[in-house]
């Protein structure tokens, strides 16, 4: 585990809850406005954040219980790929972690489009992976029905992030050879084909763009239930977790969600008004199903686990509950009651009590949810991340050098599987 917080902010149109676009309806039109996310973007960069992940899917915004787009919020959204590749040169060291769908996407393409964000970036890209199981989804293809089952989209996932792996290795880091003398570029011998045939994906041949600087970009994994937490353990670097609610011990802010197995953790603030504090078994036994599985796969590696937390940041926790009870008030329901994630409608100083108490059980980080953006991503830049430096849980940003992705996140180094071991000298 890292020596130190991990702090991603997940990006999500004009913020998690969907009626954050009528705190400030400009929002709304911004969404589709590259300007818009760099703004946003180069904040959480300057603010130090490591990484922001930018969601994404086939339709056009959120959908509703019956399969259409939910119009209560904002529809319409970029390319998250495309997004991060054009904000790259205007930041300095966060992380870019698009999410990229692997059902109806090729992995040729889901592998280029990201060695091209890492080298855009130098060094840091990193790649959400998603699975895409409506049937809204498959009708923009026409190629499937959609409504796979969960079993044949994890297959499926397994082999594309395997293809798109083999990709990634198919060229030498010394591959570009630039010899005038010869009149080579390249050295063919040192470029690999990624040869595979699986049930679902297959590919011949190499990557058409050169090895990137992290080689291998971090792979982000949304671990719910146990066949999640397995296929993140198969395909990713660091996983995401969605404990609920905490049990009580202290005035933090009001704690509202879904767990990670899917039930109802509570309707309001959990052991009296305001009270949050600790971390309750389900956090903790969200990071042992990460733990278990690795186990069971029979993985060396221990890697980081982030919890993921929806947040709503004001100056009082009284504040901060009645502003999302009027954002509640406005789409009709709680956005508790559909959430995945533990809502926290807090203060920074409730929120820096919550990462504490995270990174005692063995948390490397969280990856904080904004309900509403710019508004809750700004708080986070502006005010969490001083607070959580005063608490010792983060380094001052200048005090910080620029790594790539995989070093900042207390990753090892990405080995080719092409590589040749270095040969011994004997004497």
């Amino acid at each position: 585990m890292p020596d130190r917080t991990i702090l991603v902010t997940a990006l999500h149109g004009a913020g998690w809850h969907p009626a954050a676009w009528r705190a400030d309806p400009a929002v709304a039109r911004d969404t589709t406005r590259l300007a818009h996310w760099r703004r946003v973007v180069v904040e959480q960069d300057r603010a130090g954040i490591d990484a922001v992940t930018l969601e994404d899917a086939f339709t056009a915004g959120p959908l509703d219980a019956d399969g259409d787009l939910d119009t209560r919020t904002v529809v319409g959204r970029l390319d998250a790929l495309l997004v991060a590749s054009a904000v790259a040169p205007a930041t300095r060291s966060v992380g870019l972690v698009p999410t990229v769908s692997v059902t109806h996407t090729e992995p040729f393409h889901v592998a280029t489009g990201l060695q091209t964000l890492d080298h855009v970036s130098a060094g840091r890209a990193g790649w959400r992976i998603q699975v895409s199981p409506t049937t809204r989804e498959a009708a923009l293809f026409g190629r499937r029905p959609g409504g796979d089952a969960p079993a044949t989209l994890a297959a499926e996932a397994r082999e594309v992030a395997e293809v798109v792996s083999r990709l990634w290795d198919s060229w030498d880091d010394d591959a570009i050879i630039r010899d005038v003398a010869t009149g080579r570029f390249i050295d063919r011998d040192r470029i690999h084909d990624a040869r595979f045939v699986g049930e679902h994906v297959s590919v011949h041949g190499a990557s058409i763009v050169p090895r990137s600087p992290q080689g291998r970009p971090p792979v982000f994994a949304l671990a719910h239930d146990d066949d999640a937490a397995r296929l993140a353990v198969d395909t990713a670097d660091v996983v995401l977790v969605t404990p609920g609610a905490p049990g009580p011990s202290g005035p933090s802010g009001a704690v509202r969600g879904v767990g990670a197995v899917g039930a109802v953790d509570g309707a309001g603030a959990v052991g009296g008004a305001g009270a949050v504090g600790g971390v309750g078994l389900e956090a903790r036994g969200a990071l042992a199903r990460v733990r278990h599985a690795e186990q069971a796969a029979g993985s060396a590696t221990v890697r980081p686990v982030l919890a993921d937390l929806a947040v709503l940041l004001g100056s009082s926790v009284a504040e901060a509950e009645d502003e999302l009870a009027a954002l509640d008030a406005a789409s009709g329901s709680p956005y508790s009651a559909a959430s995945d994630a533990a809502v926290l409608a807090t203060t920074s100083k409730g929120l820096v009590d919550r990462i504490a108490d995270l990174r005692a059980i063995g948390y490397a980080g969280v990856r904080l949810r904004p309900l509403r953006t710019p508004a809750d991503s700004t708080a986070i830049a502006r005010q969490l991340v001083p607070a959580l430096v005063t608490a010792g849980l983060r380094a001052d940003p200048p005090s910080r050098p620029t790594v790539d992705l995989r070093t900042r996140l207390g990753i090892a180094p990405a080995v080719s599987r092409y590589a040749v071991p270095a040969q011994g000298v004997s004497s």
